[in-house]
């Protein structure tokens, strides 16, 4: 395939992982809209967390069978799949609420379609993760049917730059939309929107690969492998997705303050792990595995996987902990305080393209370890933050914004480094479960460590809060201005010392994952016979 054919097509699957990754998160900043329009009240935030897992259930649960399918299938057919589903779950998502809506006397037999808000739209949005989700590994394994061993970390790189671009621009894209649609749906529009798009990247997709003609394994519309797969474990993958799904629910905290995992979450916890030692024995013991066994005896497959395991937990602390110092230290609103946030998440794709560059350069172990170093070094200064460091200017630049910058580059430089050690190690016809694995693992360490950090978090704040004399507020007090401030002060010193502790810890897992990177990938591409 000639490099023109090659491009059109990697662009036509970028395109559609585009459009996917902007719905990730574009309910960030329109849940308080959707709550309000379904009737439930501002104050129960817990109760929409169906809303936000249900997506993350879907997204898990199809990347390794999926992956697996168009190992055998071919791209094409599972990328139009997936974008059948999506496209089908954002029309249940945007219709969500509308039966019944202004008729309280309509009935659905003996169930009101008042009460099916909620389901309906938790039902659209599984489905758009199902879709979503599918079409990372797809992504990454046309990469790697495309370009060679060695010599495909650029094009992972473009790839993962795009999706981090979607998911970054998601919640401003969404609010945008909405706010202009207001008129005919509001965020509804932001979900009738994705159909015209998915409807565009089919074409997209359908038109590259003829232009890009034959050659390419799978790559072609509906188009069958290069060479003959194995059977597709169809088994092994549900039980493997039924058991990651399960853990899903079980550790997503649904009341954070009262609470550091899902309500059912040792009934959950222990069907999940069931479901994933029945994939392990079949693993074991099935003809053709799910998971190749010369794979998971490769040093550089287990180790990527596990480094991306611990980048996914460290990724999570900055995403979740700088939004929550920004409000709780210094006093930034929800706007600046996402902004504070836009300095880390904009250099992530910059890191992203920068990686697969320099990965093809210097080899996949140097920028992996320089990445992570660059993340362990940014949580290393942020445990050093006071109440004064967001005005901070050394040599006249503001210092807040380089550490978070440099802690988005390294997160970012990691990415091609790992995913193409990953695909080097695997078969032709295993590119698309070996990038479900790939992806499945970062997701799992972000599930993770947003668990501990609910968990081990608000226990060391009340733990640090509650370590000085008591403390009371008497409104109408003469002193309770004086209270006011010490209460103020207490509440400040305890966010300090606690996120200090947790940006320390983060540093640490970015450490383990660069020594773990040292340890196991190659010094650079290894580029063998086709």
């Amino acid at each position: 395939m000639t490099s023109r054919g090659r491009r059109l097509l990697l662009g036509a699957v970028a395109l559609a992982l585009f459009v996917a990754a902007l719905d990730a998160y574009v309910v960030v900043t329109l849940l308080g809209r959707m709550m309000a329009d379904l009737g439930l009240p501002a104050d129960r935030l817990e109760r929409a967390t169906p809303v936000i897992t249900g997506f993350l259930l879907g997204y898990i649960v199809a990347m390794p069978l999926l992956g697996a399918v168009s190992d055998r299938q071919g791209r094409g057919r599972v990328l139009l799949l997936s974008l059948g589903l999506f496209a089908a779950g954002s029309a249940l998502t945007a219709s969500a609420g509308l039966l019944g809506q202004g008729d309280p006397g309509a009935t659905l037999g003996p169930i009101g379609l008042d009460g099916l808000g909620l389901p309906w739209l938790v039902a659209g949005r599984v489905l758009q993760g199902l879709g979503g989700g599918a079409l990372v590994p797809v992504a990454l394994a046309l990469a790697a049917d495309l370009y060679p061993a060695g010599g495909r970390a650029p094009a992972l790189g473009a790839v993962a730059a795009l999706q981090e671009t979607g998911s970054v621009l998601g919640p401003l894209y969404g609010a945008a939309l909405a706010q202009v649609a207001a008129s005919i749906g509001g965020w509804r529009a932001v979900f009738w929107a994705n159909l015209p798009l998915v409807a565009l990247c089919a074409a997209g997709w359908l038109l590259a690969g003829r232009r890009a003609g034959p050659g390419g394994p799978g790559v072609a519309a509906g188009g069958a492998p290069l060479q003959p797969a194995p059977r597709v474990d169809l088994l092994g993958g549900l039980l493997l997705g039924l058991g990651l799904g399960l853990l899903v629910i079980a550790l997503y905290p649904d009341d954070p303050a009262v609470r550091a995992v899902g309500p059912q979450f040792v009934p959950l916890g222990i069907a999940g792990a069931g479901a994933l030692l029945l994939f392990a024995r079949r693993q074991a013991t099935v003809a053709d595995p799910l998971v190749g066994r010369d794979l998971l005896r490769s040093r550089a497959f287990v180790g990527a996987l596990a480094a991306n395991l611990l980048v996914g937990a460290g990724l999570m602390v900055a995403l979740v902990d700088v939004p929550i110092l920004a409000r709780g230290v210094y006093r930034l609103d929800q706007l600046h305080g996402a902004l504070l946030l836009a300095r880390f998440m904009f250099a992530i794709p910059i890191g992203a393209l920068a990686g697969g560059w320099l990965a093809q350069r210097a080899g996949y172990r140097a920028v992996a370890v320089a990445g992570l170093l660059a993340a362990a070094a940014a949580f290393v200064l942020m445990a050093r933050w006071d109440a004064g460091s967001l005005a901070a200017r050394p040599l006249g630049l503001p210092a807040a914004d380089l550490t978070l910058g440099l802690g988005g580059l390294g997160f970012g430089l990691v990415i091609a480094p790992l995913a193409a050690a990953i695909l080097d190690r695997a078969r032709d016809v295993e590119h698309g479960v070996a990038s479900s694995l790939a992806v499945l693992a970062r997701t799992v360490g972000m599930l993770l460590g947003l668990s501990a950090l609910t968990a081990l978090g608000l226990r060391r704040f009340y733990q640090l809060f509650n370590s000085g004399p008591a403390l009371r507020l008497v409104p109408g007090a003469p002193d309770f201005a004086a209270q006011s401030a010490a209460f103020d002060a207490r509440l400040t010193a305890a966010l300090l010392a606690e996120y200090h502790e947790i940006f320390t810890a983060a540093a640490v897992l970015c450490l383990a994952a660069a020594l773990l990177a040292l340890m196991t990938l190659s010094s650079g591409p290894r580029v063998r016979a086709l």
